[in-house]
C-alpha cells in the first residue's frame, strides 16, 4: 500500500490494509494447512514446493480482491499487486536459503571426494552435478565440466562453471588437479566415447561415463549410474531394444528350464527370466560350482538346497528324462553346449556327444512331456559352417527344425533355435582372454590382422532368446541384424589403450576350422526376412532324420568323424 500511495494514506487506509492483511495471513495458513503447505509435503525449495506455494498464495489474493470489490476498503490493485510481492518474497527465501544449504554442503566436501571433471553441461551434466553435491559421503567432487557448445562458454551449474572444451581436457586437468572424467553424454555415440577415452587415458585420467538412458536406475542421472567405460562403449556396438518386457507374458506364471544354467549366457539368461515371475525357474547344469554362482547371484544365496537347481548332464537321456517327467516344464531353453573352437576340433566325438545328442535327448524329453516353447541356441558358426563347433550347432538347428515339424504336426508345442554372434564378456571370449593376456603383460595374441567378427552384450544375447520363443515361427532359425562386424585387432588395441601398458601383438595364424571373417546366414538362406521385428531375421532350416543322427561315429579317426559332420550339414 505504501507502494501504491506512495505513503500518501490516513489512518483509516492504514487499518484497512493491515485488517486485509492478517485477514490474507489467516487464509494463507488455513489454506497452507489444507495442502500440508508448511509440514513437509514437498521438499523446501523444491519445484513442487513452488507449485504448491503459487498456487496458495494465488488462491488468498484472489479471495482478498474479491472480497475487496464491494465495498472497496483499499484501492483494487493493492491486492494483487501485495499477492504477486508476496509470492516472490517468499519463492526468494525459499531459493537463498537453498543456496546457502547447498554452498555449506560443498565446502563440507571441499577436502574429500575425489575430484572430477565433466564433460557435458547438458540435462545430464546438471543431473550429475546435483548428485554428487547432494550426495552426504562426498564420494565425488565437482570442479568443473567441459562442453564444445559456444553457448555453454559461461554456464555455471550449481556454481560449477564450464572451464572450456574436450580440446582443453589435458590442459584443464592439470590446472584444476582432477584425476578422474565422466562423460555424462548418454547420447554419445562410439567414435566420441572412443575420442574422449583416448585423451582421458593420455593424460593420466580414469575415465567413467553414464550409461544410456534405458539402462539407467532412475529416471534422472545420478552417482549411482557412473560406471567405467566398457568395450560397448567404443567398438560401436549399440544394443537392440528388443522390448522383451512386451512379449515375455509367455514366461510369467509358468515352469521354466535352462540347460546350461551356469553358463555366461545361461546364468543371463536365468537372471532375466526371474524377472518375469515364472512360477518355477529350474536351472539345470552339470557344474555344481557354476550352479552355486548363478544361485548366488539370482536369490542371495548357494546352499544349493532347494529345488531350483538341478545337477544333471544332458548326455544322460534316463536321469533326463526323470527330471522333465517329475518337474514337466512348459517352457525351455537350451543354453548347454561346449564351445570353444580348437578343443572340438581335437575332440569331434565330444562335439557330437553334446552338442548333438545331447540337444536331441533335450528335444525327446521336451516333447514327451508335452514342452510348449523350446528355444536351441546357436552359434553364427553354423552359417556355412568350417569347424566342428560350425557343424554340430549347424545339426542341432536341423535336429531342431526336424522336431518342430513333428510337433507342428500334432499341434502342440513350438521348436526353434537362436543364432548369436560372439558376447562380450562370456567366460572364455576375445575380452576375457585379451583382459588376462594384458593383465600378465602380453603379448596379446591376435590370429590374423584383418579377422573380424560380430559381437554382442550378453544382455541382448539372452534378451533375444527371450524374444524369439514369443515371435519365431516352428523349426525357424532367429538371427539378429547385429550390425558391422568388428575388427578383432581393433579390440586388442582398444584394451591396450585403456591398460596404459605397452602391450605387444602377437599374430598367430588361423586356427584349424576358424574363418577369417563370420557369416549370418548361409548362401542357400534369405538374408533379409524380417516380418516381425526390425532387427531379427527369420531363416527356414531343414531338418535332418534320427537315422543319419544315429549313425554319425563317437569313436575312430578324427578325420572320419569330422568328414561325417560335415555330410551331415
Amino acid at each position: 500500500m505504501a507502494l501504491r500511495l506512495e505513503g500518501q494514506t490516513s489512518g483509516a487506509s492504514w487499518v484497512a490494509a493491515l485488517t486485509l492483511g492478517g485477514v490474507a495471513a489467516l487464509l494463507h495458513v488455513a489454506l497452507g494447512a489444507t495442502v500440508r503447505l508448511h509440514q513437509g509435503r514437498s521438499k523446501l525449495a523444491s519445484l513442487e514446493e513452488a507449485v504448491l506455494l503459487a498456487a496458495v498464495t494465488l488462491s488468498v489474493g484472489a479471495l482478498i480482491f474479491f472480497a475487496n470489490l464491494a465495498p472497496v476498503w483499499v484501492p483494487r490493485s493493492i491486492p494483487a499487486g501485495a499477492t504477486l510481492l508476496t509470492l516472490i518474497l517468499a519463492l526468494f527465501g525459499r531459493a537463498l536459503w537453498r543456496r546457502l544449504k547447498e554452498r555449506d554442503r560443498l565446502r563440507e566436501g571441499n577436502g574429500d571426494g575425489t575430484r572430477v571433471l565433466l564433460i557435458g553441461a547438458g540435462e545430464s551434466g546438471y543431473d550429475l552435478v546435483v548428485s554428487m553435491l547432494r550426495d552426504p559421503h562426498h564420494e565425488w567432487r565437482p570442479v568443473g565440466l567441459l562442453d564444445d557448445d559456444p553457448a555453454k562458454r559461461h554456464y555455471r551449474i550449481r556454481g560449477v562453471p564450464v572451464l572450456g572444451t574436450t580440446a582443453q581436457l589435458s590442459e584443464i586437468a592439470e590446472r584444476t588437479g582432477v584425476d578422474t572424467v565422466i562423460v555424462a553424454i548418454p547420447s554419445a555415440d562410439a567414435a566420441t566415447i572412443a575420442r574422449l577415452n583416448l585423451a582421458g587415458t593420455e593424460a593420466g585420467l580414469q575415465v567413467k561415463v553414464l550409461p544410456a538412458p534405458t539402462d539407467m536406475l532412475g529416471e534422472h542421472a545420478g552417482i549411482r549410474d557412473i560406471r567405467d567405460i566398457d568395450l560397448n562403449d567404443v567398438l560401436g556396438r549399440k544394443p537392440v531394444d528388443t522390448d522383451i518386457a512386451a512379449i515375455a507374458d509367455y514366461i510369467s506364471g509358468k515352469r521354466v528350464l535352462v540347460t546350461g544354467a551356469g553358463g555366461s549366457i545361461g546364468s543371463e539368461l536365468c537372471r532375466q527370466i526371474h524377472r518375469f515371475g515364472p512360477s518355477e525357474l529350474m536351472m539345470l547344469d552339470r557344474d555344481e560350482s557354476a550352479l552355486h554362482a548363478v544361485q548366488l547371484s539370482i536369490t542371495g544365496h548357494g546352499l544349493l538346497d532347494s529345488d531350483d537347481v538341478i545337477l544333471n548332464d544332458i548326455r544322460d537321456i534316463d536321469a533326463l528324462r526323470e527330471i522333465f517327467t517329475k518337474r514337466r516344464p512348459e517352457v525351455v531353453f537350451h543354453a548347454a553346449a561346449l564351445k570353444h573352437l580348437p578343443m572340438l576340433e581335437q575332440f569331434p566325438a565330444e562335439a557330437v556327444k553334446t552338442n548333438v545328442l545331447g540337444t536331441r535327448n533335450v528335444l525327446e524329453v521336451s516333447r514327451e512331456v508335452g514342452v510348449e516353447r523350446f528355444v536351441n541356441i546357436s552359434t553364427d558358426k553354423a552359417a556355412n559352417p568350417s569347424s566342428v563347433l560350425g557343424y554340430s550347432k549347424r545339426i542341432a538347428e536341423k535336429i531342431t527344425a526336424d522336431v518342430a515339424k513333428e510337433a507342428l504336426a500334432d499341434g502342440h508345442g513350438t521348436y526353434l533355435s537362436v543364432r548369436f554372434g560372439n558376447v562380450l564378456g562370456s567366460r572364455g571370449s576375445v575380452l576375457t582372454a585379451f583382459a588376462s593376456q594384458i593383465a600378465a603383460g602380453g603379448p596379446v595374441t591376435v590370429t590374423h590382422p584383418d579377422v573380424t567378427r560380430y559381437f554382442m552384450t550378453i544382455v541382448e544375447a539372452c534378451q533375444l532368446t527371450v524374444q524369439a520363443a514369443a515371435i519365431g515361427e516352428p523349426g525357424e532359425a532367429l538371427v539378429l541384424d547385429m550390425g558391422e562386424p568388428i575388427k578383432i585387432l581393433d579390440v586388442a588395441n582398444q584394451l591396450i589403450r585403456q591398460s596404459g601398458r605397452p602391450i605387444r601383438i602377437e599374430f598367430t595364424g588361423l586356427r584349424e576350422g576358424e574363418k577369417l571373417h563370420e557369416e549370418l546366414f548361409a548362401d542357400d538362406e534369405p538374408q533379409d526376412q524380417r516380418p516381425r521385428h526390425a532387427a531379427v531375421s527369420h531363416v527356414p532350416v531343414p531338418g535332418v532324420g534320427h537315422d543319419a543322427v544315429d549313425a554319425l561315429p563317437l569313436g575312430g579317426e578324427r578325420e572320419m568323424i569330422v568328414a561325417e559332420l560335415a555330410r551331415l550339414c
